[in-house]
């Protein structure tokens, strides 16, 4: 077996903390993670992408009333055996998929709403001094592959850090973290410059970063000065930009559709997307889109 080149991507960050207010009053008890996309909620969809990438140990960086997420990815004894008992081993698969092995989550608190990068250098002792990855739970891509796999082929291609594309209209640069483009390899972009929200006139480009990283574990020097930008916020893309000088950094124009569940218009269209796609029900909801 040939030498790995780079470092392996063991471990991967999913910041969860947050309080999901788009989804009031849906989300007042229940996190927004837990909010299902067919018949899965968010953070699963999210986990199977990681472990299906070679993803190792899960890094949960959660926030108060976030017990749920934790429990979701148990061993539920009961459940299990009153399936088993009825016979529902197709229900009692999906189940048994959906749990996490003992010893590979770990959590860890963001006690205050300081910033996506606040949230990640959370998660730093846990990380260590190897590259990891950071999952947002808001963002699910469908395709036969995973992102994050595709992400993890590319790292191992260029080293480095690796952060998921997409072109969005110019208007709405203000929105996103953008590429500051220094050469268009196709499927990859070498990064010279980050803008973290720019007004669409200031923008460098319309690639907007969507929520996938792999980061080298000096991203946590910068991140430790909680140095405040945009929204006076930690923001992780004012970290990223300042290791360009130090550390390659490429974007990848993914394969597959992009949905921003952190919106209920994104959120809707996914389910849209994935009832489609389920072939238990595909059928009934073209049906229900058509009569509508």
């Amino acid at each position: 077996m040939p030498e790995q080149k780079f470092k392996p991507v063991r471990k991967a960050v999913f910041p969860v903390a947050g309080l999901g207010t788009r989804f009031l009053p849906a989300t007042k008890v229940m996190p927004k993670e837990m909010l299902p996309i067919n018949d899965r909620p968010l953070i699963q969809h999210v986990f199977e992408e990681a472990r299906d990438a070679g993803i190792e140990e899960f890094i949960f960086v959660t926030g108060r009333y976030k017990n749920m997420l934790e429990e979701h990815f148990d061993f539920q004894p009961e459940l299990e055996h009153t399936l088993e008992l009825r016979g529902k081993v197709n229900m009692l698969t999906k189940v048994r998929d959906s749990e996490i092995p003992a010893g590979k989550l770990f959590l860890t608190r963001q006690p205050k709403p300081l910033g996506l990068g606040h949230a990640v250098w959370c998660a730093s002792k846990i990380v260590g001094n190897e590259p990891f990855a950071i999952i947002l739970p808001d963002d699910i891509v469908n395709y036969k592959q995973g992102c994050l796999s595709q992400m993890i082929n590319a790292y191992n291609q260029h080293g480095g850090n690796i952060v998921a594309v997409k072109d969005v209209p110019r208007k709405e640069t203000s929105k996103y973290g953008i590429l500051d483009i220094c050469e268009d390899k196709g499927d990859t972009v070498s990064i010279k410059g980050l803008v973290e929200k720019p007004d669409p006139e200031d923008a460098p480009s319309t690639l907007s970063i969507i929520g996938r990283y792999i980061l080298q574990p000096e991203i946590f020097e910068y991140l430790s000065i909680f140095e405040k930008g945009a929204g006076n916020e930690i923001q992780l893309t004012d970290a990223m930009a300042k290791m360009l000088d130090k550390q390659d950094f490429h974007g990848l124009r993914f394969k597959g559709d992009h949905f921003d569940c952190g919106s209920r218009l994104g959120f809707i269209a996914a389910n849209i997307a994935y009832g489609l796609n389920d072939p238990e029900i595909g059928e009934g909801v073209k049906g229900i889109l058509k009569q509508y």
